[in-house]
């Protein structure tokens, strides 16, 4: 048995992996256990992390320290990398009332710290301390001890108690984000389904979404003009797919000319539908759809490098093969296909032409489910090391004893976000298949939260009931608690946000990977994962400024 004490005491690889593993694999199943209806879900590997820590079951701190750092990083990579298609839409439609109640989230915070430290007589180290912690802003942390080594006469000791009260409010300040989430749930009597089905129909812009028309030509001067020359007429976007001619289906290519009582089946918006409308006739009783043809319409899924980044135009399948892309799907959002759009990586477009036709176009495209999910890795490390370096740029802004940074979870994030909206660079493609992309955000999120839990484990407990550690484990609660109920039921009741984004601005306003995880667990929606991204950069700076602003005015 000699082996198996020095497997659990000592300090070799062997070690760190079974504690890593067994904490991970404790948490996951304390997650499982639910009490009146509520579970831990992935904040569980937290507790069991501190459980293992108090029992001196712990890893050596550097490695424990890369653990900690690398988790994150793969977390807000794979957050990132997903929501990153949409995010820039959803930003336009509702960024700024969500970034608006984010900030007034961390001001609050902000105010209740003032208010502890005045009222309560609080040490400024505990002070700052308590603040990281409670709303579990690790970035935070370092800016406020960094502020504290150059304006405090003991600047080891402040930093040490501001370790310590950051430890003490962490565990609530995670639990505090959950509990908000739950009773905002319970009494507003939010309804899952319903609120989700409301944002997917929030989140599809009704304004830009296809929809099939037809028409008849019974404009005269229409008639033996070129569907190219109607489209320069009408100005807009819009795909004729197939044309009813002499009760024959046909496509309908660029030079295809038009004639009277031709009927036109056409995929755009309701505005273009309304030029249409105007200038070539009114709508038919006939549905081209409905007419027995050689046509066929099949779906296909880009997936070949050489028609990655090409526009529709580029690609000219219409004039090459007969083949008309009517629509995109991309990130969940049906969209009007026409010449200037870019294909990404793994968009699926509609098509309709003959069947051979259509056979050459998915070779040309790509086409392969398999190819969709093939897990490509170089895009990770490429991401990974420009977001490290990009978290790493000080940005030095006037008053501030230190620059400010985005850290290693602001930078792998913005990279993410931007690379994945870019989809192609060169001959690398910015995609990750959602298999892959899920089971790393869940290794990322169970590493980090592992290695948090061991830190704060060896003296949490002591903390808490030694000293001054309960009662700074309350004053912590308040700074967590006030401002998330505030503007959580302000925002549900007041401002009507759906519920789904209201967890991810909640997480967001926290810069809290676990309450995310939670949040889309919970929801059974990747919604919360856009708000939260919306909302981060504006939060992470916030909190990193405030942190050590309160540090200057105070000391």
């Amino acid at each position: 048995m000699t082996w198996f004490i020095e497997l659990l005491t000592g300090h070799s690889m062997a070690h760190t992996a079974l504690i890593i593993s067994g904490v991970i694999a404790l948490g996951i199943a304390i997650g499982h256990i639910r009490l009146f209806g509520i579970s831990l879900g992935i904040a569980g590997v937290l507790f069991s992390g501190l459980i293992f820590g108090h029992f001196g079951l712990t890893v050596e701190h550097s490695i424990l320290e890369f653990i900690r750092e690398f988790g994150l990083i793969l977390f807000v990579f794979t957050i990132g990398m997903h929501v990153g298609p949409s995010f820039f839409a959803s930003f336009r439609k509702e960024g700024l009332k969500l970034n608006l109640l984010a900030a007034t989230i961390v001001f609050l915070g902000v105010g209740v710290t003032l208010a502890l430290y005045f009222l309560f007589d609080l040490p400024l180290a505990v002070a700052v301390g308590l603040l990281s912690g409670a709303v579990t802003n690790t970035p935070g942390l370092g800016a406020a001890q960094q502020a504290l080594r150059e304006t405090v006469a003991d600047p080891s000791k402040a930093i040490e108690f501001t370790g310590m009260a950051y430890a003490v409010a962490y565990p609530f300040g995670i639990m505090g984000i959950i509990l908000t989430m739950l009773l905002v749930r319970k009494i507003a009597r939010v309804n899952l389904d319903e609120e989700n089905a409301a944002l997917t129909e929030s989140q599809t812009d009704q304004k830009n979404h296809p929809v099939n028309f037809n028409f008849e030509v019974t404009n005269q001067r229409l008639a033996g003009m070129s569907v190219r020359k109607l489209a320069n007429l009408v100005q807009g976007e819009f795909v004729i797919s197939r044309l009813l001619r002499s009760e024959q289906v046909m496509s309908a290519t660029s030079d295809t000319t038009l004639q009277l009582g031709d009927i036109l089946h056409v995929v755009c918006t309701q505005d273009n539908a309304d030029k249409l409308a105007i200038v070539v006739g009114d709508p038919a009783r006939v549905d081209v759809r409905s007419i027995q043809s050689h046509l066929s319409v099949r779906k296909l899924l880009i997936t070949r490098k050489e028609a990655v980044g090409r526009t529709i135009a580029e690609l000219d399948l219409i004039n090459r093969y007969g083949v008309t892309i009517t629509r995109v799907l991309r990130a969940g959002v049906q969209l009007v296909a026409h010449g200037r759009m870019v294909l990404n990586f793994g968009d699926q477009v509609t098509v309709v032409g003959d069947e051979a036709s259509v056979k050459k176009a998915a070779a040309d495209l790509g086409d392969s489910v398999k190819q969709l999910n093939l897990p490509n890795i170089l895009p990770i490390f490429i991401g990974i090391i420009l977001g490290v370096i990009v978290g790493s740029i000080p940005f030095h802004i006037p008053g501030m004893p230190a620059p400010v940074k985005l850290g290693l979870a602001g930078g792998p994030l913005l990279i993410a976000i931007l690379l994945s909206r870019v989809g192609k660079i060169g001959p690398v493609i910015w995609y990750l298949p959602q298999s892959a992309n899920l089971v790393l955000r869940e290794v990322g999120i169970t590493l980090f939260l592992a290695a948090v839990g061991l830190k704060s484990g060896g003296h949490f407990i002591e903390t808490l009931l030694a000293g001054d550690g309960f009662y700074w484990m309350m004053l912590g609660t308040l700074i967590t608690a006030l401002p998330l109920l505030l503007v959580g039921f302000a925002a549900r009741f007041v401002y009507k946000v759906n519920y789904v984004s209201l967890c991810g601005l909640l997480a967001g306003s926290m810069t809290d990977p676990p309450a995310l995880s939670f949040a889309q667990q919970s929801t059974g929606s990747d919604g919360p994962a856009v708000t939260y991204a919306s909302v981060y950069a504006l939060v992470m700076f916030l909190r990193i400024l405030t942190a050590q602003a309160l540090v200057l005015l105070l000391a």
